[in-house]
């Protein structure tokens, strides 16, 4: 790993040729860090100096924003030769993110094999196994022996992206079994591959959602996934590093979506109009929700009036309720996430969550009842039975509610991660105010003189 330390003494070299020397004794992915730090004028000076290999390598670590900069600084030769050989899956991503005419150009000048690869991969739906596959991966024919299929791998297959599994598909390209590394090299060299490979293949569909294939592949520990078509013929593979690509992406999405961060895909680094961008819609689309929670609070203007101690006991609801709500909620969605539960667990899952939420309700709820006794004056002791009695009602509510939206979401095929914390948040304040405000106003009715 390259450290501070390590960044600022390749900073320090003047000399270009070193320079050159000592990036190219380096990790791709630490070069990557290198060149990332640099101004935008110096990285295009210090991409110049990898070798191509290395170079090809290097772009695909590089963040969206620096690949979009180094293809304005690089010649146009520079960028084909970059582009033609970057893998066809990292070919696509970068292409999903460049302008329009960008890629048509790009695309217009790769050779027919790569062009060919890419746009079957593009033809695909965002966020769907056929779009994060790769085109390259080991095939096989059922009549070859283990022997012959060891010399077609060292002669034709070194540039794949993977060759611990072999793929075995019949003259249709149907895929029949899977062979492992592994039982190559440990079988007979006379042995045919038909009789040592594996009739049960675990595969998706190049619609099968890309959360799926991550689930699939964590389960069954596998380091790559084949992927076919409709007509069960092999088309591409999944591979472990864009699984872990795949977990990344859906955790941040989740993550900052239960925050109402917009797209889910911002990061600390984005532009501020980006920022702005995924935020905005969400502040104004709360704050009119909001607009709602406190529509409800006026009717009660008067009830706040006679007992103005209320105004500070409301607070406590909102914090507390939302913040119940929203470990609920993200407790469910990391699990829906995770595949650790499905629609159908539902019930169970919202009994354990009761159960809990009963002991936080009684600890919560007499919590409050102590801290608004400290707080009324004597005439108005009773108001801390009643804001007990509704933090402890709104705990429970918080529970539910954190449990059964993402779970209503999923069952409609719908990314539960929707349910955002401060949808949640705003939801418990309104229902919490409500009915603290109404026992109050008809508590008063008895109590006043």
């Amino acid at each position: 790993m390259l450290t501070q330390e390590g960044r600022a003494s390749l900073s320090d070299i003047a000399d270009l040729n070193r320079l050159k020397l000592e990036l190219n004794q380096l990790q791709p992915v630490d070069i990557g860090d290198y060149v990332a730090d640099l101004p935008p004028e110096q990285r295009a000076i210090a991409f110049r100096l990898l070798n191509k290999g290395q170079a090809t390598e290097v772009f695909e670590y590089l963040d969206q924003e620096v690949r979009e900069e180094l293809i304005g600084y690089l010649h146009d030769a520079q960028v084909c030769q970059l582009v033609e050989a970057m893998r066809p899956d990292d070919r696509a991503e970068l292409f999903d993110e460049l302008p329009a005419g960008v890629v048509r150009r790009l695309i217009q000048q790769l050779s027919p094999v790569e062009r060919q690869a890419t746009a079957t991969i593009l033809g695909y739906p965002e966020g769907t196994a056929g779009r994060v596959m790769t085109t390259e991966y080991v095939r096989m024919r059922q009549g070859l022996t283990v022997s012959q299929a060891l010399s077609k791998i060292r002669l034709n297959d070194q540039d794949k992206e993977t060759v611990y599994y072999a793929y075995v598909t019949d003259d249709n390209r149907k895929l029949v079994q899977v062979v492992s590394l592994r039982q190559l090299v440990f079988s007979l060299p006379d042995a045919l591959i038909k009789d040592i490979a594996s009739d049960r293949v675990l595969k998706v569909r190049t619609d099968t959602a890309q959360e799926e294939v991550a689930q699939l592949m964590k389960r069954y520990d596998l380091l790559a996934l084949p992927v076919v078509d409709r007509e069960d013929r092999l088309v591409g593979i999944i591979t472990i590093d864009d699984v872990i690509d795949i977990l990344e992406e859906e955790a941040t999405e989740d993550i900052q979506r239960l925050a109402g961060v917009g797209n889910g895909d911002e990061s600390s680094l984005s532009r501020p109009l980006e920022k702005l961008r995924n935020r905005l819609p969400w502040l104004l689309g709360i704050m009119a929700l909001y607009i709602g929670a406190s529509s409800a609070i006026a009717p009660f203007q008067k009830t706040i009036a006679a007992v103005p101690v209320l105004a500070v006991i409301m607070p406590l609801f909102s914090n507390t309720g939302g913040t119940v709500g929203i470990q609920a909620l993200t407790v469910t969605i990391r699990s829906l996430g995770v595949g650790e539960v499905t629609p159908q667990d539902t019930l169970k899952i919202l009994k354990k969550e009761l159960l809990a939420g009963v002991g936080a309700a009684l600890a919560l709820g007499l919590t409050m009842v102590l801290l608004a006794l400290i707080w009324t004056p004597p005439q108005e002791r009773w108001v801390a039975l009643v804001a007990g009695f509704v933090m402890a009602a709104n705990t429970l509510v918080a529970v539910t509610l954190g449990t059964l939206l993402p779970m209503g979401l999923k069952r409609l095929k719908l990314d539960p991660a929707l349910v955002s914390g401060p949808l949640v948040t705003t939801m418990l304040d309104t229902i919490g105010f409500i009915l603290f405000l109404t026992l109050i106003t008809i508590t008063l009715r008895f109590v006043s003189p």
